[in-house]
């Protein structure tokens, strides 16, 4: 009988975490609080490939993907598959939230946590160079597009226990981050995030 083994780790709230995921295997992020985004990047191992948007968009024909859909590569290669998702909507347009955005958009003085030097942090850890960053998926967001291409934030689709799984389609470096803008988490202050990596041990043998 085949078995699932899995560790549940956690993404500090407004903090980032980083792992390696090989072909086949499953990373299961959680919202365990219900209403809490991320972002997520990949890399292939060697660097040369990053996660895509707009190679995503290109051959799902849509921008916004789920159950079923391919994340591609920036060199049009497949790298992850979303296998479950019980929130059902994600954002993939928006680039990860900085300490600049903070200042021009926020008018925030002085440093403050942020999505983009998570992500980054996550991967050097990793070994790998992370500039430039590609565009995540930011789980469990809502965007809409409203008339005139403008931009509207609605509150997360997750509820609390929610998941996305997606499936390595290569060997790949991920980073992680709980995302910090209260915009982004329908006014409510960062909380952390779960994640599991999922691996199925082959059946037993019978002698």
């Amino acid at each position: 009988m085949e078995t699932t083994r899995h560790e549940r780790r956690q993404v500090a709230a407004a903090g980032g975490a980083g792992l390696v995921l090989r072909r086949g295997e499953r990373l299961r992020v959680i919202d365990e609080g219900g209403g809490q985004t991320g972002d997520l990047v990949a890399y292939s191992v060697d660097g040369l490939q990053r996660l895509s948007n707009g190679r995503t968009f290109d051959y799902a024909g849509r921008i916004h993907v789920s159950t079923g859909d391919l994340l591609w590569s920036d060199r049009s290669e497949p790298m992850l598959a979303i296998v479950a998702d019980d929130a059902g909507r994600h954002d993939f347009l928006l680039a990860a939230c900085s300490a600049e955005m903070y200042r021009l958009q926020y008018r925030h003085a002085g440093y403050h946590a942020n999505c983009t030097d998570n992500l980054a942090a996550a991967v050097r850890e990793l070994g790998l160079q992370p500039d430039p960053l590609p565009t995540p998926l930011n789980l469990f967001m809502r965007v809409d597009v409203a008339d005139g291409g403008r931009l509207v934030f609605g509150p997360p689709s997750s509820r609390a226990g929610d998941a996305i799984v997606l499936r390595a389609e290569m060997d790949l470096v991920v980073a992680l981050s709980s995302c910090p803008a209260s915009t982004c988490n329908g006014g409510a202050p960062a909380r952390p995030l779960a994640y599991e990596i999922l691996h199925d041990d082959p059946p037993e043998s019978h002698r």
